[in-house]
């Protein structure tokens, strides 16, 4: 019987029969097998990492509430932009930046077990394998991003390719355009290829 002082208040048999101590602890009398499976499975755990995951178009944000239900880490970047109603009124709506798209932070072992959510059909990856994304990535992505003009852009892979030398940004490379006489560096998340426009100054950037 447990006292609750990890002892035992009646003797416990071992293999021979013989009566253990009361003192006796767990570690004593939990078979060695059964120990090293306890330890194996705490050096099995991981640390969380961030995936992409994929979801049915416009169910990004149904996505992030059952993420949050299961109280599971996430980002789901938005922007703003306003849209005209039929009825001539001005709204603004927030849209996904990267659509299709839920960041999910979580171990890798144990992401198949989100894939029960309504509205969430994979995680982006090589094979059956996710695929996690590099934790600068999403970092610039949520602390720094919000702090400037943005909006989504179309993925590129050519085009003058600059780094971006002073600000929260530095050190972030991309690829430089012009936007309505404004110079915009387009940041890319390579793994989902998709891209995000962030406004910047001429002297805030370098030819790599």
């Amino acid at each position: 019987m447990w006292n609750g002082r990890r002892q035992w208040k009646t003797p416990y048999l071992s293999e021979d029969g013989e009566a253990l101590s009361q003192s006796a602890t767990i570690a004593d009398v939990m078979p060695g097998e059964l120990l090293s499976r306890s330890v194996e499975r705490s050096l099995l755990s991981t640390p969380p990492v961030w995936l992409a995951a994929y979801t049915t178009p416009r169910h990004e944000k149904a996505v992030a509430r059952h993420l949050s239900v299961r109280e599971v880490e996430h980002f789901l970047p938005l922007y703003q932009t306003v849209r005209l109603w039929k009825n001539g009124c001005k709204v603004l709506v927030a849209f996904p930046v990267f659509p299709s798209y839920v960041f999910v932070h979580v171990e890798q072992s144990n992401s198949s077990h989100l894939l029960d959510i309504p509205g969430l059909l994979t995680f982006v990856g090589a094979g059956r394998t996710a695929t996690p994304i590099p934790d600068a990535e999403i970092e610039w992505l949520k602390c720094e991003l919000p702090k400037r003009k943005f909006e989504p852009h179309a993925y590129l892979t050519v085009g003058n390719k600059v780094r971006i030398v002073e600000g929260p940004l530095a050190g972030v490379t991309g690829i430089l355009i012009r936007h309505k006489g404004a110079m915009r560096v387009v940041l890319s998340v390579d793994l989902i290829r998709q891209s995000v426009a962030v406004e910047v100054e001429a002297s805030e950037v370098e030819l790599c």
